[in-house]
């Protein structure tokens, strides 16, 4: 029973990190939010996997498509695959973290709330002691960019990340149980309309409105 339960969890999670690197490539295709910073939907996914299985799922999931990310498609190096897995895992595992002592809709909004200003606060301090080096220019260049672009480009992409993953949760955690891969609810109540509406509003109206910040940015 119990090599059952690890051939699924395993069998999800390489499904989850599969989802990942295909998200890559819909990234790819879109126009950056702030300079050349580009939004990554990858985090959705590895947090998806860490409100499953947990925090250290999310910090697997993170690494190995992050690893796969560097040997094929991108061209940042080592530098890029190490702000990649920090970037990821101060979102994903600060969320999951949280939500794993409180598996609640408000622990999991608490949960991406921190995740994402934790994240945010994590990639100012590190764009300010690597960009120098990656990009080749003085730090006070890149000091002056903390404020007007790395600082409202990671609100925006965790705020998108904070939306996307309540507002896919629960239809991916049902496609899931449906397919026998995780069990089925135990201890958990069973969700009501009107709050799964409520989350898809709210959810879609995040959306929306930084979506709406992106273009007015981008102008």
């Amino acid at each position: 029973m119990k090599d059952k339960r690890f051939i699924k969890k395993l069998t999800t999670l390489s499904m989850l990190c599969a989802v990942a690197y295909v998200a890559l490539f819909f990234s790819r295709m879109l126009p950056p939010i702030v300079l050349f910073l580009q939004y990554d939907p990858k985090d959705i996914v590895i947090t998806l996997g860490g409100f499953i299985f947990g925090p250290l799922s999310s910090a697997l999931i993170s690494v190995v498509v992050s690893l796969v990310e560097a040997v094929t498609v991108s061209d940042t190096g080592p530098i890029g695959l190490v702000m990649n897995i920090i970037s990821t895992c101060t979102f994903a595992c600060t969320a999951a973290v949280i939500y794993k002592k409180k598996r609640t809709l408000s622990g999991a909004v608490i949960g991406l709330v921190a995740g994402c200003l934790f994240t945010t606060a994590a990639m100012l301090l590190w764009n300010y002691a690597i960009t120098p080096m990656y990009m080749n220019i003085p730090r006070e260049e890149v000091k002056a960019l903390l404020v007007p672009a790395f600082l409202p480009f990671n609100l925006i992409k965790g705020g998108l990340n904070t939306a996307f993953t309540l507002l896919l949760y629960k239809p991916v955690v049902s496609a899931l149980r449906k397919a026998k891969l995780i069990p089925p609810a135990s201890s958990e109540q069973n969700g009501k309309v009107l709050p799964n509406v409520a989350i898809a509003v709210v959810s879609v109206l995040v959306i929306a409105t930084l979506i709406a910040v992106i273009f007015i940015l981008r102008k």
